[in-house]
Order: C-alpha cells, then sequence, then structure tokens
C-alpha cells in the first residue's frame, strides 16, 4: 500500500486543529448538553403531568360505568 500525503497531512492537521480548539469548544459543548438535559426534563415534566390527567379521567369514567359516583361510602 503507498503512502499518500496529502491524506497524512489532513489528518495530523486535524488532529492539531482539534487539539487546539478543544479548550475553546468545551464551553460550547458543555452549554449544549445543559440546554438539552433542560429540555428533557421539562419535557418528562409535561408527560408525567399528562399521564396523570389520563389516569384521572380514566378512574372517572370507571367510576361512572360502575355507578360509584355521587354515592356515599359505605364502610
Amino acid at each position: 500500500m503507498r503512502f499518500h500525503w496529502p491524506s497524512f497531512l489532513l489528518g495530523y492537521g486535524a488532529g492539531i486543529g482539534s487539539a487546539a480548539l478543544s479548550t475553546r469548544l468545551r464551553p460550547l459543548a458543555l452549554e449544549m448538553a445543559t440546554t438539552l438535559y433542560r429540555a428533557a426534563d421539562g419535557l418528562a415534566a409535561q408527560l408525567v403531568m399528562k399521564r396523570e390527567d389520563l389516569q384521572d379521567l380514566l378512574a372517572e369514567a370507571r367510576a361512572r360505568a360502575r355507578g360509584v359516583v355521587g354515592q356515599p361510602a359505605i364502610h
């Protein structure tokens, strides 16, 4: 296999560029990850609330279907 100088130099340059920019790009990557986690947490909280609303609706429908609504509980 022949040694390809342009590919070697391109890879070497990419490595040097990555090392040089890593200190500058880290804060940006950290901020992006933080924003994504906040969005995911917000979405999860909304899904929990919607699921609870759905469970309440289904519990009320079950109670109506069984004729329990409006009757006093017997202990």
